[in-house]
């Protein structure tokens, strides 16, 4: 194809990418209700704690309640219209791909989406345990007034960095199918894999709630070594096949 056949095929993409994410913020927002009383839940509660209505999420603007709103439907938008984009993407670089990239391309995918949503629906899980102890520092007399975008961009922070930690041991697998890393080496990185592991669930939970902050190190290490088997494995499978065409020497 020529460059200009490239643009065009890449505007006719964009545009079927673009009308999905449109639906599905449409849908989104006509939703955002449960969305909003789930993620507000822990203000409730802190207000209910304190005895008074004061503990509030507060909208300082005349917009913001609706601004919130767009955010909340853009985010759920991208998910919702995943599948179409992703397959949009994919439709577009597939025709440049070698048989082998395609199936690496593939397994990458299948492999860090469900991480990436696991990863979110775990920082959903102790976001509430998160606000509560932040507001156990409040000072008595002091009155809790939440920003209602501060409050969101938290939230949705909180649920992107523990999503992205979970796809993190996928990376190394694939840079070691590149050739980058090897298994070995992966491998050799455990001792300082468990003091980022470790130190990153303290930061992402509760000091007083451990139970949350071992299990989510113990997940992300158990995703390190899982990621360090797998590229052993390989490294053994792409060895035996050089030895078999000859391009390594023969042990014996």
């Amino acid at each position: 194809m020529s460059l200009g056949a490239h643009l065009v095929e890449l505007r006719k993409r964009l545009m079927f990418a673009a009308l999905a994410l449109v639906v599905g913020m449409v849908i989104a927002f006509l939703v955002a209700d449960p969305i909003i009383n789930f993620i507000t839940e822990p203000v409730r509660i802190i207000a209910e704690k304190r005895g008074d209505d004061f503990s509030a999420l507060n909208f300082g603007t005349i917009t913001s309640a609706f601004d919130m709103r767009m955010r909340i439907a853009f985010s759920i938008g991208i998910f919702l219209s995943a599948p179409v984009w992703l397959w949009q993407v994919w439709a577009f670089i597939m025709p440049g791909l070698t048989r082998k990239e395609v199936r690496y391309t593939i397994g990458f995918v299948v492999a860090a989406v469900p991480l990436f949503f696991a990863g979110c629906y775990l920082g959903v899980m102790i976001m509430p345990h998160i606000i509560e102890l932040m507001w156990s520092f409040t000072p008595a007399g002091a009155t809790n007034l939440y920003s209602a975008q501060e409050y969101y961009d938290f939230i949705f922070k909180l649920m992107i960095v523990i999503g992205i930690s979970f796809v993190l041991p996928v990376f190394l697998v694939a840079l070691n199918l590149a050739g980058v890393m090897s298994g070995r080496a992966i491998l050799k990185g455990w001792r300082v894999a468990i003091i980022i592991a470790t130190v990153f669930a303290a930061l992402a939970t509760p000091a007083a709630d451990v139970v949350s902050m071992l299990m989510l190190a113990g997940i992300l290490i158990v995703l390190f070594f899982a990621a360090a088997g797998l590229s052993l494995i390989f490294d053994r499978r792409k060895r035996k096949r050089d030895e078999a065409s000859g391009l390594l020497p023969d042990p014996a």
